[in-house]
């Protein structure tokens, strides 16, 4: 196991109701700025309940944080937190608002130009201002974590940040503002969650027994209650363990001391800026490609993963392997979720642009040892035709 800091300041309010103690948390003369997507929070109650909870407090809303937030779009969130003194930030939606609000409470006391956050990838940032999240959407774990992802419409670039000054303070989960979403989002949320625990657990062994076995957990729950989320909506038992899979799926706790993968991630994200798909649905079309690919260099973990998750003890080791990603691949198309380019209208024509872009964005050394070149990632796209 290697080395490791493990820092997590977020605390986690947990259950039905709990959106009513954010009064609890917020100061209570802070000037509050609440930030959402689209018209659903507001459709559903839940901006109304927030608003309520925040009390006598001063409070201005923005609205329009897109799916994939967009520098251009927070900056216009930064100009009123400065005109207008905002001193508390609260993200109200799924991880992107609450990748937008982790940008905006660091650009807002930025002296520089906010680009270099994304630049960077968060490193120049010093300060930021207090936010909470009340979460609308299990996927991303942003809920508590330090990380988010920016895209800057003018280059079609998507860009990761981190700070330890961009962990939410506070974040509500409450499982029954996820009952009203469409099911093609709580599908999205099931592979996205599954594929951060796997860009942190099929990398190589390095003797790390409990993150191994965190992860292998997750997993399993997610293969067992994926499909139930879908066709159950108000199982508050199954939308609980769900929403709380996808927190502890990306907030450090199994990654911490082990290698991790991302290359799965970084191809995605260009998928995402040219094209438009779903960032999660993405990833459904590159795991299953990028296993098989890279099966030598992940030969030891996959072979774990077919064992522990898949219970696969019959064959070859290269069967055993292979089965265990056509079960990966079979997981995802049942949630709905396809796992071909060619289902995007997506041919080999446009893999070369899809190769400039990741050079341009200097992407030319991902995975766990930095082996996923150019041409590996070439070989990757091609499988996922």
């Amino acid at each position: 196991m290697f080395n490791f800091d493990f820092y997590n300041p977020t605390r986690i309010l947990f259950g039905q109701g709990r959106v009513a103690d954010i009064d609890k948390h917020i100061p209570p003369h802070a000037k509050v700025l609440v930030l959402y997507g689209g018209g659903s929070v507001k459709a559903t109650g839940t901006l109304k309940e927030v608003l309520t909870a925040l009390n006598q407090r001063q409070v201005l809303e923005f609205g329009g944080i897109e799916p994939n937030p967009s520098y251009e779009t927070l900056m216009q969130a930064v100009d009123i937190v400065k005109t207008q003194q905002i001193d508390f930030l609260l993200a109200v939606g799924g991880g992107s608002v609450i990748d937008g609000t982790k940008f905006v409470a660091a650009a807002s006391v930025y002296d520089g130009d906010a680009r270099d956050i994304l630049k960077t990838r968060g490193t120049v940032i010093k300060k930021a201002l207090p936010f909470g999240s009340v979460l609308t959407l299990s996927a991303t774990g942003s809920e508590m974590n330090n990380g988010g992802v920016v895209t800057q419409k003018s280059t079609q670039t998507k860009s990761a940040f981190f700070s330890v000054h961009t962990f939410p303070q506070f974040s509500v989960l409450d499982p029954t503002k996820t009952y009203t979403l469409p099911t093609r989002q709580i599908a999205n949320g099931v592979v996205d969650a599954f594929v951060h625990i796997t860009e942190q657990y099929l990398t190589y062994p390095v003797n790390a027994l409990v993150q191994d076995r965190f992860a292998e957990g997750l997993l399993l729950s997610l293969i067992e209650i994926g499909e139930q989320a879908l066709h159950h909506p108000q199982d508050y038992d199954t939308r609980a363990n769900l929403m709380w899979i996808a927190t502890l799926a990306l907030n450090g706790l199994i990654g911490a001391g082990v290698p991790q993968d991302w290359s799965t991630h970084m191809i995605g994200h260009e998928l995402t800026a040219l094209y438009g798909i779903d960032h999660a649905r993405t990833l459904a079309i590159v795991l299953p490609a990028m296993l098989s690919v890279r099966k030598e260099a992940k030969q030891d973990k996959l072979l774990q993963f077919a064992q522990r998750v898949w219970q696969i003890n019959e064959g070859t080791e290269q069967q055993k392997i292979a089965l265990a990603i056509a079960k990966t691949r079979e997981f995802f198309e049942r949630l709905g979720v396809d796992t071909s380019l060619s289902a995007y209208n997506i041919s080999a024509e446009h893999i070369d642009n899809i190769i400039n872009q990741l050079q341009n964005h200097k992407m030319t050394a991902l995975g766990e040892k930095r082996e996923v070149n150019l041409d590996v990632c070439r070989q990757v796209l091609t499988q996922c035709l």
